[in-house]
């Protein structure tokens, strides 16, 4: 396949801090350098200037080739990576909020208004089945 990074990674300090910030360790991702494909001709085919970042406890996977050159690449695919993750974060967190909105939602009570429209709706509907009684023997 191509040529895997499995050892320390010196990733700028910025990349470490986004990664920690999200807890993830830098052991579970898997950078592999493989050739590009598409436009490019000869350069794209003979180098493996294609960065392709997986980590294996989420099963988040980017793959870059924007630039030329394998740093570059390597660079841009961390940034993304950190980016997607932090979105898979974000979603989750709105997904939990707004679940324990619907819950508090479901949960509450009446308003003293909803009450009193309810209320007098059932007193309506009272007086038209008092109506209905059927009228006393005597009479």
């Amino acid at each position: 396949m191509g040529d895997e990074n499995y050892g320390s990674m010196d990733l700028p300090p910025k990349i470490r801090e986004r990664l920690d910030a999200l807890g993830v360790l830098t052991g579970d991702v898997t950078e592999v350098f493989t050739r590009g494909s598409g436009a490019g001709g000869q350069k794209i085919n003979k180098t493996s200037s294609t960065v392709v970042l997986r980590h294996g406890p989420s099963g988040t996977e980017v793959r870059c080739q924007a630039e030329r050159s394998q740093a570059a690449n390597r660079a841009r695919a961390w940034e993304l990576f950190c980016e997607k993750l932090e979105a898979r974060v974000r979603a989750e967190e709105a997904s939990r909020r707004a679940a324990a909105a619907k819950a508090r939602r479901k949960s509450r009570g009446r308003s003293a208004r909803q009450k009193a429209i309810l209320v007098a709706g059932k007193r309506i509907r009272a007086a038209v089945k008092a109506g209905r009684r059927a009228p006393a023997d005597g009479e």
